[in-house]
């Protein structure tokens, strides 16, 4: 499996320990590297960059952002998807880590409801969990279906005739994906690609995506590849209405705290390997792709081990949303890598 997935990359990537130690949990300051990162010798101007920062703090969040070169327009109005997480213990990114990107871009922070019995299934709940966690202290939050749901196209049809998404999606020109990358219970990991697609979508659009499009009005569990090709194709979805004139859209990738449990998750296991750094691209595919090298490739020792991380994306085959979502051209699983603390 590690033979077919990777043989692309890995001359990209050289990875080496680190002699740092293991940073506070969710602290938002900088953190020494776990591995290194070499940028890619020679560029492919074919293929898409994924730029990569060891630099896990506000200003390295903001330099990586400012690496890609694509910034809104003036007077476009900025949505920063993230995750608000399901408990003060869940490892959703911090509000001292991102305060300073949404303030420099005058972003909203934006999020849907979820699907499942948590504290963010209805509005007013959500609400509540959103002050809780300090997030109405750097900006404002939009909860997008707070209004209703809308259905917006996808390319791919093969298992959804639409995706489901929340009303305000309407009142955003540029969106900047700002996803926690870690494991996932039922897609195996979570990056950009599960933060555009069950992240962006409407309730009923989460019960959509993950019945294959079954069902909209109830949950129901789809085969599991099924499941993964719905994911790839609502973030399509998103990706094609932010890619129309006008409007745009930005991937960012941050490897810390990677429990093998989702933000979702209020109670998730502790992380077992070291915070590796944060990585961007205009390209989904490639940012999850090369967080996924980095995992894959991660040289283990004692207290610094991405095994189990490992294991869980394999048992839920989760490397296919990459493969798939590369088939239906939404992105590229090869990329050149560049690293801007060099």
């Amino acid at each position: 499996m590690i033979k077919r997935l990777f043989p692309l990359f890995a001359a990209a990537l050289v990875l080496m320990l680190s002699a740092s130690t293991c940073k506070e949990r969710h602290t938002a300051s900088k953190t020494e590297p776990a591995v290194e990162v070499i940028t890619t010798a020679t560029p492919d101007p074919d293929i898409p960059t994924v730029y990569f920062t060891s630099d896990i703090s506000p200003a390295g969040l903001v330099k990586i952002y400012e690496a890609l070169g694509v910034a809104p327009s003036q007077g476009q109005r900025v949505a920063v998807k993230i995750s608000t997480g399901e408990s003060s213990q869940s490892n959703h990114l911090r509000p001292e880590l991102i305060k300073d990107l949404v303030q420099k871009v005058g972003g909203t922070l934006v999020e849907c409801n979820t699907a499942y019995g948590g504290n963010r299934m209805s509005t007013e709940n959500h609400r509540k969990a959103i002050a809780e966690r300090g997030y109405n202290e750097i900006a404002t939050v939009d909860i997008m279906d707070e209004e209703g749901s809308k259905q917006i196209p996808v390319q791919d049809t093969k298992h959804l005739k639409y995706d489901i998404v929340g009303t305000h999606i309407d009142n955003y020109d540029f969106m900047i994906n700002l996803a926690h990358f870690k494991g996932h219970a039922m897609g195996g990991f979570g990056g950009v690609l599960k933060n555009q697609s069950i992240g962006v979508a409407s309730t009923s659009g989460k019960f959509y995506i993950h019945s294959a499009g079954a069902s909209s009005t109830s949950w129901r569990t789809a085969a599991q590849d099924d499941f993964l090709e719905s994911m790839a194709a609502a973030a399509q979805g998103v990706h094609n209405y932010f890619k129309t004139e006008g409007k745009n859209i930005i991937y960012i990738d941050v490897m810390n705290n990677m429990s093998v449990d989702c933000d979702c998750d209020g109670h998730p296991a502790s992380p077992k390997l070291k915070d590796i750094g944060i990585l961007a691209s205009i390209d989904p595919v490639a940012v999850d792709q090369a967080c996924l090298n980095l995992v894959f490739n991660y040289t283990n020792t004692a207290g610094d081990d991405a095994t189990d991380l490992q294991k869980r994306i394999n048992r839920q085959h989760g490397t296919w949303i990459t493969e798939y979502a590369e088939s239906i051209g939404l992105g590229s699983r090869k990329y050149n890598i560049v690293n801007i603390d060099k």
